[in-house]
C-alpha cells in the first residue's frame, strides 16, 4: 500500500521564539524497512525526532508529517502514539514510583478501546517475552520505570517498551549512545527482533558501529538542518572512513 509509511514533507521547524533548526527536511521511512539517520552534530537529527513525536518546545513553520498518508501534525503527543509513532529518548527520564510493568499495561490500553482491554495472561506473556528477547531477569519489571536504572539499562528499558508496544513506526534516539559494546549487542538484538513487514524505524546515530548490529535498508545524512544525501547501507561505512568533512566538501563542490 503506497501509503504505508512515516513521511517527513518539506518541514521546516524552530525553536519556539527561537532559532530556525530544521530547513526543509525529506525522508520517506516505508514500513518493512530500517532507515539510519547520521550527521553532525548540531545538524537537527534529536529535534527531528523530537517533532516527530510532538514535542511543543518546537514550531512548525512549514512542511508535514504523514502516518500512512494521515497528518499529525495537529495531534498531540499522546494521539501521536496512539496512531503508531515512538520514541526511544537519548536521555530516558526516571519515573518514580511507577513500575515499568503497570506503565507498559496503562499504556497498551490507552490505544485500545475500554472494553478491549488487554488480559493480564496475555499482558504477561506479552512482557516476558520481550524480557526474555534482551536478555534480562523477570524481576526487571517490578523496578520503577528508569528509578536507579545506569545508562545501558535505560536504553535497555526503551527497547523493551519498543517490543511490548509494537508501534508501526519507531525512531530510536541515539540509542547506542554510552553504550559498551555488549549491551550495544543486546539492544540491537531488541530492535532487530521488532522487524516485520508492519514496522518501520529511524535509527539516529553518529557512528556506524550500531550499524554492525542493526544493518539499515537504507542511510540518510542530514547537514544543517536538511537531508543532503541519501544511499544504501554502504553510505554509512563510506562516511565513517572519509568523516563529515567529506560531506560537506561534496556539498560546496
Amino acid at each position: 500500500m503506497a501509503d504505508s509509511r512515516l513521511e517527513i514533507k518539506n518541514l521546516h521547524a524552530r525553536v519556539v521564539d527561537g532559532e530556525t533548526i530544521l530547513r526543509g527536511v525529506d525522508l520517506i521511512v516505508p514500513k518493512g524497512e530500517v532507515h539510519a539517520l547520521m550527521g553532525p552534530n548540531g545538524s537537527g537529527k534529536s529535534t527531528l525526532a523530537k517533532i516527530i513525536a510532538g514535542d511543543p518546545s518546537y514550531e512548525i513553520t512549514e512542511g508535514e508529517i504523514l502516518v500512512d498518508g494521515e497528518s499529525v501534525l495537529e495531534m498531540e503527543a499522546d494521539e501521536r502514539a496512539r496512531a503508531g509513532l515512538y520514541l526511544a529518548f537519548q536521555y530516558p527520564v526516571e519515573v518514580p514510583g511507577v513500575s515499568i510493568a503497570n506503565f507498559l499495561r496503562l499504556a497498551l490500553n490507552a490505544r485500545r478501546d475500554e472494553d478491549d482491554e488487554i488480559g493480564v495472561m496475555e499482558f504477561y506473556n506479552k512482557l516476558q517475552n520481550a524480557v526474555k528477547e534482551l536478555n534480562w531477569d523477570d524481576s526487571i519489571i517490578e523496578r520503577n520505570l528508569h528509578e536507579g536504572f545506569s545508562g545501558g539499562e535505560k536504553k535497555r528499558s526503551e527497547i523493551l517498551q519498543l517490543l511490548v508496544l509494537e508501534p508501526k513506526y519507531a525512531i530510536l534516539d541515539e540509542t547506542d549512545s554510552g553504550l559498551d559494546v555488549d549491551a550495544l549487542k543486546i539492544v540491537s538484538q531488541g530492535v532487530n527482533a521488532a522487524r516485520s513487514p508492519n514496522f518501520g524505524a529511524l535509527v539516529i546515530t553518529h557512528y556506524q558501529r550500531l550499524l554492525n548490529y542493526i544493518v539499515p535498508d537504507v542511510v540518510h545524512i542530514m547537514v544543517k538542518g536538511k537531508v543532503v544525501k541519501t544511499g544504501p547501507k554502504e553510505l554509512a561505512m563510506e562516511l565513517d572512513e572519509k568523516g563529515y568533512d567529506w560531506i560537506t566538501s561534496q556539498l560546496a563542490a
